[in-house]
């Protein structure tokens, strides 16, 4: 199988494209910090730095009023999206721990954008399913459990407006999805990325941004 033209991401090459990206302002790259400094164990499930301007880049690329957002952490892709909103715009965050999203509201407030998200702490599917079951999310960000990534999908793709997006992240994760004998999330993430192959209802690119990112238009 020919690769085409590949580049290896050395750290200098990684800093290079940050450095030619919209940079963090400085409500965000606090966040990023904070994050390191307070949850070294977990800082890992925080979305890549280059993420960021990217799903800022995606709201405003197709005109997003309604966003939803399956995992939030400490609330830096909430941050980034919501900036990128309408001031009518409004995010729906579901998560389900206080002690790590308690981070996030510090820094939304500090943003000025608190009064465009709204963060809901209970299982996400419980969230989902209880959202009118009518087309109208214009972008979905999904980076939580990833044994329930096929049940959020299909909470999300019925209610996804024509065209509306889903980024759906850790699509690769770490490698491991080409392991025959993979187990786990790894098991999960394959079962997920067939799913999505298969569907019909849209249409999907695998990207290798960060830990692989997959983009899906609603047909």
């Amino acid at each position: 199988m020919a690769k085409g033209n590949t580049t290896k991401i050395t750290d200098e090459l990684y800093g290079y494209m940050l450095a030619h990206n919209p940079p963090l302002d400085a409500v965000q790259r606090e966040l990023v910090e904070t994050t390191y400094a307070r949850l070294p164990d977990h800082a890992g499930m925080q979305s890549a730095e280059e993420q960021a301007p990217l799903l800022a880049f995606l709201v405003r690329l197709v005109g997003a009023r309604h966003v939803v957002e399956v995992g939030t952490f400490t609330g830096f892709s909430a941050l980034a999206m919501a900036q990128a909103l309408p001031a009518d715009g409004r995010l729906i965050a579901c998560d389900i721990s206080e002690e790590w999203t308690a981070y996030g509201r510090e820094a939304w407030a500090k943003a000025g954008v608190t009064d465009r998200i709204d963060l809901r702490i209970r299982p996400a599917l419980d969230t989902l399913q209880a959202m009118p079951d009518v087309p109208h999310i214009d972008f979905a960000y999904l980076d939580a459990d990833k044994d329930n990534y096929i049940a959020y999908w299909e909470e999300l793709v019925p209610r996804m407006r024509p065209n509306g997006l889903i980024a759906v992240d850790n699509v690769l994760f770490q490698g491991k999805v080409i392991d025959p004998a993979a187990t786990g999330p790894a098991a999960a993430i394959q079962r997920f990325n067939d799913h999505v192959k298969r569907d019909d209802r849209m249409d999907s690119v695998l990207l290798t941004v960060a830990d692989g990112l997959t983009l899906s238009r609603k047909r």
